[in-house]
């Protein structure tokens, strides 16, 4: 069974600016100087008993240090595999999310690898708020799909009930 990972994928869509996504810099020695392709949804890893919403909607809480939005009408965007194998559930919703400021979880890692030197690192240390341009220089390439799927939902229109 592969890894199953689930994010929430925020949009918006201001008046002066168009559509925008809500995406999160990754933490870390080895993002720290990198922005193209160095920002992801906010996602992680559930296990078989985890309902995918409600492991999407605690990591992101875990990685912004604020709850998504309980108002926001949250809908499955799609899955996808990526290279690595993992398959990632999404889910989107259309809300203006406000955090006072970000306060991610950490990690812990040796860095320099070898050196013997462990440290705690953010797993996110920059959030916000990207028009669709934007966010296709910043997203991690193997994400780029799931903006694709969410311009292709959203030129469809709504759902019908």
């Amino acid at each position: 069974m592969p890894v199953r990972s689930a994010g929430l994928l925020l949009y918006r869509r201001p008046r002066a600016r168009g559509l925008e996504i809500w995406i999160a810099h990754m933490g870390g020695p080895f993002w720290a100087h990198k922005d193209a392709h160095a920002w992801s949804l906010p996602k992680g890893e559930y296990s078989d008993s985890e309902d995918p919403l409600e492991a999407a909607r605690r990591e992101f809480t875990e990685e912004m240090g604020s709850p998504p939005p309980d108002d926001a009408e949250y809908r499955l965007l799609c899955s996808f595999r990526q290279s690595s194998g993992k398959v990632i559930t999404v889910f989107s919703a259309e809300t203006d999310f406000r955090p006072a400021r970000i306060v991610s979880n950490t990690f812990a890692l040796e860095w320099p690898k070898g050196s013997g030197s462990v440290r705690d690192y953010p797993e996110i240390d920059d959030a916000g708020w990207f028009s669709v341009p934007e966010a296709r220089t910043k997203l991690v390439r193997g994400q780029l799909p799931v903006l694709d799927r969410l311009l292709a939902v959203l030129q469809a229109g709504p759902p019908e009930d």
